[in-house]
């Protein structure tokens, strides 16, 4: 099987891009980082894409006149390396719609929330504002509305009663670094299909385990037993 030559676009310090990094270390792993461009120059995912021998380039987003023009050089860019999918890893740009039809199934994203729930940013403030008991992460296909687009990976974590935005995020962003992977795995290996706007993922097993929290006395109520 080939190996999927993917792009990844980046704006700080590039931890997600550094999960994708380590996996395509990884023997077998069937694509690997073709480049990595961000709009910063200061951002520090390029300091661990060039110890990682990855091309890197920056297209600042203050040298266009507009979104369409900026996203253009992107492309361009992309197709000079052969890049087949592009990752979004803490890119903080919105892309116009030009470039997300463009890139269409071949352009993804993870955000720190279960979407559609808190899409957006502040995200972690939110989720604790509203008392929700899970938390987690979403690998999804971009379409031009904002955090939105057909889900391909999520994980789930506690909301813990002690959690400050800071903790919770930390907690979500080791998620996030398992199924960034794995979702870039199941596109290299030609096993997802986007249909109506869903994922479905070939050769797995969906999840079957009920998730409960909390979960302190369940056992000792009457209906538990």
């Amino acid at each position: 099987m080939a190996v999927l030559k993917a792009g990844v676009l980046i704006s700080g310090r590039g931890s997600n891009l550094q999960a994708l990094i380590d996996a395509a270390q990884k023997s077998g792993y069937p694509a690997t980082i073709a480049c990595v461009i961000s709009n910063d120059a200061t951002a520090g995912g390029l300091e661990r894409a060039k110890a990682a021998n990855i091309p890197t380039h920056i297209i600042s987003h203050r040298d266009f006149k507009d979104r369409l023009a900026f996203d253009q050089a992107l492309d361009a860019k992309l197709q000079e390396e052969g890049v087949q999918l592009v990752c979004l890893a803490g890119f903080m740009r919105m892309l116009g719609s030009w470039f997300v039809e463009r890139w269409r199934d071949r352009l993804i994203n993870i955000h720190p929330s279960l979407l559609p729930a808190f899409a957006g940013l502040d995200t972690h403030e939110r989720a604790l504002e509203q008392g929700v008991k899970f938390s987690g992460c979403t690998v999804h296909f971009v379409r031009a509305e904002l955090d939105h687009g057909p889900i391909i990976i999520q994980a789930v974590v506690p909301v813990l009663p002690e959690d400050t935005e800071e903790t919770l995020a930390a907690r979500v962003l080791e998620a996030e670094h398992k199924i960034y992977p794995e979702a870039v795995r199941f596109i290299a290996e030609h096993r997802v299909n986007v249909l109506d706007e869903r994922v479905f993922i070939t050769g797995i097993a969906a999840a079957s385990e009920t998730l409960i929290s909390p979960i302190d006395g369940l056992a000792k109520s009457p209906a538990a037993q």
